[in-house]
């Protein structure tokens, strides 16, 4: 899920439930690298947008835009009107299709012009943080054992049902709090929008994820990046809020 080498001595079913289970704190950290970057680029440069811009760049550079990809694949294989197979087909071609550019367009812009936003408002880095980790529980909640996965092979069959449902609720309430308490750093007000955005975030994810149930039969590695993605705009927007 990342360009950084784990390590991992194997890969077996306890392995990947842990790695799923784990993705939020994954994000803590790719957060904090990527916040780092952005908080120099504003003090260098005193311009929220390029802040923005450079923030989310180091998140896509530390997973090779791996997310982003799914969100194109993804986006492609919805607004397919072929059926689930074929659509499922279409989101493993190497090309991005219109549905897939017009995804990117508008999620990116939604991000960099949100975070833009929180900068702005002195809360550009800790809506970085919050966004890596609330984008990466919608990894944890997609592998909840109900879901199926929608085809065979690939990562989407391999980690399929590698979380259960009550470890998942329970990494949401964990990350809920350490966001709130991340807030904390600037004021009250952020404290409180940063716990907040972690559902908000997830309820957006999980949206999506029924979608992609009722259309494609189940979950994909795609999918997963999808979900990563819109998350992560939806908490951005959250803490781009004025109260």
């Amino acid at each position: 899920m990342t360009i950084w080498r784990a390590g991992a001595p194997r890969a077996d079913a306890a392995v990947v439930s842990v790695a799923m289970t784990a993705a939020p704190v994954v994000g803590l950290g790719l957060g904090a690298v990527a916040a780092g970057t952005a908080q120099l680029a504003d003090w260098l440069t005193g311009s929220p947008l390029i802040a923005a811009v450079i923030g989310v760049a180091a998140l896509a550079a530390q997973t090779r835009a791996l997310h982003l990809d799914g969100l194109a694949d993804t986006a492609d294989g919805l607004g397919s009107n072929k059926p689930a197979e074929q659509a499922l087909a279409l989101m493993k071609r190497s090309d991005i299709g219109a549905f897939g550019v017009v995804a990117l367009v508008l999620v990116l812009g939604v991000q960099i012009s949100a975070l833009a936003a929180a900068f702005a408002i002195h809360r550009g880095p800790v809506a970085l943080i919050v966004a890596a980790v609330a984008g990466r529980l919608g990894v944890t909640a997609g592998c909840t054992q109900p879901i199926p996965s929608a085809r065979p092979g690939g990562l989407g069959s391999w980690v399929a049902g590698s979380v259960r449902v009550r470890v998942a609720v329970a990494a949401g309430v964990v990350a809920a709090i350490v966001c709130g308490a991340l807030g904390l750093i600037v004021d009250p007000q952020t404290a409180a929008l940063a716990a907040a955005a972690v559902p908000l975030a997830l309820a957006a994810a999980l949206a999506l994820l029924a979608r992609c149930i009722d259309r494609l039969g189940g979950i994909t590695g795609d999918v997963l990046g999808a979900m990563v993605e819109t998350g992560a705009a939806v908490a951005i927007l959250v803490l781009a809020v004025r109260f």
